[in-house]
């Protein structure tokens, strides 16, 4: 059984919906998984109350979703929306690169740059965090424009493409990402707009090809992945 948070934690929730949402996102728990509230407490020492609250925020993330009389389960996005939301993030994050252009500064590219070593040396552990950071370099171009509404509905939509991902990806290297987010850095220094908007496009695209939109994977052992995620959350 995993780490127990102490009784009356008030941050116990929290590290439900923490733990949960890192899971998804790393694909440790896929599409479809169903997440029963009982089994969720009983990992995390969290009352079922506890537990409902977490999976309400992580249903408002659009990563979980209740279904009538069976409870919650990971979000599985349809393979029209997986479509829809491919587009959708080219049109978003050519504004993110539209905002930045000319205000890359070098302390914003070495924030960057050592966000890809990350991505570097988490492909090399071949652990699962290599899926979750590369999600994560669109988010922190995203944050550098300063603009929150930007931020949040890029955040959204990069949580929501992991789903896709998890649910229809055949397996791709990571190293055709990390390369093309190296590119991208390289692009917004020099600050041509629309040069970094078409290389966003083409890297969007590009992981849109790979992932080939065909099913895959099959269910995972909710309880093993329970026990992992609560133990590096109480960490």
């Amino acid at each position: 059984m995993g780490a127990r948070l102490g009784e009356g934690d008030p941050l116990r929730s929290e590290a439900v919906y923490r733990a949960l949402r890192q899971a998804i996102i790393e694909q440790a728990l896929l599409p479809g998984t169903k997440l029963p509230e009982d089994v969720i407490g009983a990992r995390f020492g969290a009352s079922r109350t506890l537990v409902r609250r977490a999976l309400s925020r992580l249903e408002a993330d659009g990563l979980v979703e209740f279904r009538m009389n069976r409870g919650a389960a990971v979000a599985r996005p349809s393979l029209d929306e997986a479509r829809q939301l491919f587009g959708l993030r080219i049109v978003l994050e050519s504004e993110v690169l539209r905002q930045l252009s000319g205000r890359l500064d070098a302390a914003k590219v070495a924030v960057l740059t050592a966000h890809v070593d990350r991505e570097v040396e988490a492909r090399r552990r071949a652990g699962p965090e290599s899926i979750r950071l590369a999600g994560e370099f669109h988010i922190v171009l995203a944050e550098m424009t300063g603009n929150a509404v930007l931020t949040r509905y890029v955040g959204e939509l990069v949580s929501r493409a992991s789903l896709i991902l998890a649910a229809y990806a055949r397996p791709h290297s990571a190293d055709c990402a990390i390369d093309e987010h190296r590119q991208l850095i390289g692009i917004l220094e020099q600050g041509d707009a629309d040069a970094a908007i078409a290389a966003m496009a083409a890297h969007i695209g590009n992981v849109e090809a790979r992932a080939d939109l065909v099913p895959s994977r099959q269910p995972v052992d909710l309880a093993a992945v329970l026990d992992a995620y609560a133990l590096e959350t109480a960490a």
